[in-house]
């Protein structure tokens, strides 16, 4: 979605709104430990998407929650901002963090052929035996 200054504020707006009502207002046990990473709203605030962030392996359980309860949680969303129009809601998952932690995963696990010694061009330096220094 494009997003100009005003939909960024709306944005906001929607995602401390829509915080609360998951944190609050929800009761579902599947939406336990479900974290609301931000809100895009369209210029006209007619659509909301929200991203939220869980478990990899509760992807599919936290999604089937949020669509159980999109109706009320939209229902109190209305009541709560206010707006002329009470938005569509779409939730998406976000998975940057996830993403992150297999990245930093990654870089703990150095391959062994990184820990060995290079020259200022990237070349291995050679161990002591055998090398030859004709240079």
């Amino acid at each position: 979605m494009k997003q100009t200054q005003a939909s960024r504020r709306s944005g906001e707006i929607a995602r401390e709104k829509l915080g609360s009502i998951l944190l609050f207002e929800i009761s579902d046990p599947d939406l336990q430990l479900v974290t609301l990473t931000g809100c895009e709203v369209s210029p006209d605030r007619s659509y909301v998407r929200a991203y939220v962030s869980c478990e990899p392996e509760r992807y599919d359980e936290v999604m089937s929650a949020l669509e159980r309860a999109k109706g009320r949680i939209r229902s109190l969303l209305g009541r709560a901002l206010g707006w002329r129009v009470t938005p569509e809601l779409s939730f998406r998952i976000d998975a940057t963090t996830d993403e992150a932690e297999r990245i930093a995963r990654a870089l703990e696990d150095v391959p062994p052929s990184m820990g060995v010694e290079k020259d200022e061009e990237g070349y291995p330096i050679a161990s002591g035996e055998g090398a030859d220094d004709d240079e």
